[in-house]
């Protein structure tokens, strides 16, 4: 059923309050407040058809509504207007932005701590999938007569490194021409590109044994696929809202972030902007996860969310992520962070 422009504004009305109060909304509160152009009456009958066609609920406790499900995502879809951020809120996020850093994958970590911080809710991060990351350059350095480490760079600015043990002696100058190797082969490529046939690539190249090359191979790989880490930030400041008085919901909300799978599934399939509401996503159901692209300069650095109850400040939350990427564009057209 499409809304008409009355029921709109009213279901924006009591989304907006119920975000700000957390409190069931009753007809007497919208009409001064919000400026509703009729009178309580006609209120009172148009929360009664929102209810009826699901995106409202009454609570057993009061005779105000409060957004259901449905509600919210109306409002998200059709109603959310970006909220401008404050003077102390936006000098806070500057600060926290014009930190240097020294490798582009830190931009993501900055970024993940300073949404949590403005925004009170848990912030979670992953870096970009390695199979949509190219080398930059890989480097092997000799530890030992018999342990090298590989240090491979990415075009994302990540660093990932190895140690590679060997069942014989290696010298410095076959160090050398690895690195040599390695690099004409490699640099410009996809991280997905060292496989097995690249072993046999390596192994014809140099003429190598096959207990140098395959170890080297071997490690790198499983330093490239290892299993996707989530970064984590601000659990405890989501505490600080009200539903948090709930020990039950407390509860669900520490097995949400226990839900590593769930996280990464949700965050892996982002786009731009995506938000996740309660119940449309198994295992979510009291709360709401915002994911976007992390893209600065054109790179995929990978892809941040925002988890909350489903009462969350949506445009506060959106307004923080937009905000914070166009400022992370605008500093690396300053200068890019060392590679």
């Amino acid at each position: 059923m499409e809304l008409d422009d009355r029921k709109k504004r009213i279901l924006q009305a009591i989304v907006n309050e119920y975000i700000d109060t957390i409190e069931p909304v009753s007809s007497s509160s919208l009409i001064q407040k919000y400026g509703l152009d009729c009178s309580s009456a006609t209120v009172r009958n148009e929360m009664a058809e929102l209810e009826k066609i699901g995106y409202l609920e009454k609570t057993h406790t009061s005779s105000g509504r409060v957004p259901s499900n449905k509600g919210y995502r109306f409002y998200v879809d059709k109603l959310l207007n970006d909220k401008d951020l404050n003077i102390d809120e936006i000098k806070y996020i500057n600060s926290r932005l014009q930190n240097k850093v020294d490798q582009m994958e830190e931009l993501t970590r900055i970024a993940t701590n300073t949404i949590s911080e403005v925004t009170h809710y848990t912030t979670v991060a992953i870096g970009p999938s390695a199979n949509r990351q190219k080398i930059e350059e890989i480097k092997f350095v000799l530890l030992g007569s018999r342990m090298l480490m590989a240090v491979i760079l990415t075009d994302t600015g990540t660093i990932k490194e190895t140690i590679i043990k060997f069942e014989r002696d290696i010298s410095q100058e076959q160090v050398n021409t690895l690195n040599l190797i390695f690099n004409n082969k490699l640099k410009g490529q996809l991280l997905a590109t060292i496989d097995k046939p690249m072993e046999q690539y390596i192994m014809s190249e140099m003429n190598y044994r096959i207990d140098v090359i395959k170890p080297i191979i071997e490690q790198i790989s499983k330093a490239i696929n290892d299993e996707e880490q989530i970064y984590l930030k601000g659990a405890n400041k989501t505490f600080e809202n009200p539903e948090f008085e709930s020990s039950e919901f407390a509860r669900n909300f520490m097995n949400l972030l226990d839900s590593k799978n769930l996280i990464l599934d949700l965050l892996e399939n982002s786009e731009d902007f995506k938000v996740y509401i309660g119940n449309e996503i198994t295992g979510l159901k009291d709360f709401s996860i915002v994911t976007f692209k992390n893209k600065v300069g054109g790179k995929d650095l990978g892809t941040i969310g925002i988890i909350g109850p489903t009462r969350m400040d949506y445009s506060k939350v959106i307004s923080v992520m937009k905000y914070i990427s166009k400022e992370l564009n605008k500093e690396l057209g300053n200068g890019s962070p060392k590679k």
